[in-house]
């Protein structure tokens, strides 16, 4: 498949999106909440892909409409990878339920990665702190999807027992949220060499 060249007009910017955040420029009526408008970005740029208001990390905007069928392509699936703060340390079984498919909403989800993590990740505090419940376990997993239906980790993760307590999306493709040096609000624009490692 021909490789994505990016234009020399066009923005190509990684966002470290916050927690509380709309993934969009203006707030639904009566709302309150923040949205994209908040951060300063260029004009005529817009999210690629999304995450939900209580999702953090790392997130594509740009004004190359070419890009955004690039990375949402069925044909030209590529990998996410998130952190998921979970109830429940899951059991073998249910890592494997994970990585082989669940029903969700009648449909099975594809193949995934997915493992347990020997350590908390190195993240930034979220302004709202999870909650913690006295008697219930909590455990970290990384997750690799190369789907992204409608708050997909939440509903996999609910399904085999271990509801998210907080989502963190660390790299599209090959690019990572760590190397980026991103703190959470913060942004930049992409190089030619980071852009084309979107693409696992």
């Amino acid at each position: 498949m021909k490789k994505f060249s990016p234009s020399l007009d066009k923005k190509y910017i990684a966002f470290n999106k916050p927690y509380a955040v709309l993934c969009q420029f203006t707030a639904p009526a009566g709302s309150t909440k923040q949205t994209l408008a908040a951060f300063g970005f260029p004009k005529n740029v817009y999210s690629v892909g999304r995450l939900d208001f209580d999702s953090e990390g790392l997130l594509i905007l740009t004004d190359d409409t070419r890009l955004n069928s690039e990375l949402l392509s069925h044909e030209r699936s590529h990998l996410r990878t998130y952190y998921a703060c979970v109830e429940n340390e899951p059991a073998s079984e249910q890592l494997q339920m994970l990585q082989s498919g669940v029903i969700i909403e009648g449909k099975k989800t594809l193949p995934a990665k997915a493992k347990l993590l020997d350590n908390e990740p190195n993240l930034p505090p979220r302004p709202v702190p999870i909650r913690e419940r006295k008697h219930i376990t909590t455990a970290w997993l990384e997750l690799g999807l190369t789907e992204g239906r409608n708050r997909q980790v939440r509903k996999m993760t609910a399904a085999v027992g271990c509801p998210t307590l907080r989502l963190v999306r660390v790299a599209i493709g090959h690019l990572n949220l760590f190397d980026l040096a991103l703190k959470p609000g913060e942004w930049r624009d992409l190089g030619v060499d980071e852009l084309s490692s979107l693409w696992s």
